[in-house]
């Protein structure tokens, strides 16, 4: 009996050593990826600030188009920053669309020094959509890139200037990324340990930002959304995303909506394994649905 006590205790101080490990790399500052501008693809460009809905300070670029249909805002992924995304902004540009980039709080050029997996992040795409507003544009598409579509489908019910949503390898569910962010980071454990592991993870990152994470969950938002359209993009071989679980996201969402899923792909490599096609979709989307 006190070999097995002593095995219990083991295990709830390595699950909580765990726990408190990946919680502090979960919503640790992000820094910035590697330095780009708009400047590198041709295009004129104003660095911009401005609040999030909670007050802190975002940096971005807005990239002007003349005339201009809208505007479409980037979002990006979860550890990383703006500049990857800006490959995708000259086929906005000639599409006719502003396009308006940011650093999510606590990633690349913005202030704040927590992530919180959209549960906060939410704020700041509403300061995005006030900022747009200011300059008179009140139909706003959305193109979210992992944690980044995520935060579309979870704002676009607060706020009736999204007009269109497009989520690329967006998760449904926290607990669901997270048990693949977990198998991601090497740690051999079985599923049954996996699954404990990864809900303590949220529960503790979630204690330690003063935030219920769960209702960050798309799949509690998505069917908030209609009748404005949302383009679901997925790869199959997705470790943060299963099928199931964009196929549940798919199933929640209300008309009209759609779902485009690449075999071959992985994490938002989509674009990466249907180049033209990607841009033909995503482009015509928004041609279709913003104008």
């Amino acid at each position: 009996m006190t070999i097995l006590l002593c095995c219990l205790v083991a295990i709830l101080i390595l699950l909580a050593g765990l726990a408190w490990a990946g919680s502090s790399k979960l919503i640790a500052r992000r820094t910035t990826d590697e330095h780009t501008s708009p400047a590198d693809h041709g295009l004129a460009y104003e660095e911009v600030s401005f609040p999030s809905r909670d007050g802190v300070v975002l940096r971005g670029w807005f990239i002007p188009a003349d005339p201009a249909r809208g505007a479409v805002v980037f979002c990006h992924g979860h550890a990383g920053s703006m500049d990857p995304d800006v490959i995708y902004a000259p086929w906005f540009h000639e599409a006719g669309f502003n396009v308006l980039m940011f650093d999510f709080r606590a990633h690349g050029r913005s202030d704040g020094d927590r992530v919180s997996l959209g549960c906060f992040e939410r704020q700041d795409m509403l300061g995005a959509i006030d900022y747009l507003r200011g300059r008179a544009i009140e139909r706003v598409g959305v193109l979210g890139f992992s944690m980044g579509g995520a935060v579309g489908l979870i704002t676009a019910p607060q706020s009736e200037a999204i007009r269109a949503v497009i989520s690329d390898g967006g998760f449904a569910r926290l607990e669901s990324a997270m048990l693949g962010w977990v198998r991601e980071q090497r740690v051999s454990l079985p599923h049954w340990l996996a699954l404990p592991l990864a809900r303590l993870v949220i529960g503790v990152a979630g204690w330690r930002l003063n935030a219920r994470l769960s209702e960050a969950s798309p799949i509690r938002w998505v069917g908030r959304i209609a009748p404005r359209p949302v383009l679901f993009i997925h790869g199959d071989r997705d470790p943060y995303v299963t099928v199931a679980d964009v196929e549940s996201l798919y199933a929640a969402a209300g008309e009209p909506k759609q779902l485009w899923r690449v075999p071959e792909a992985g994490h938002r490599e989509v674009d990466q394994h249907r180049p033209a096609e990607y841009r033909q979709r995503v482009i015509g989307f928004f041609e279709q649905h913003l104008v």
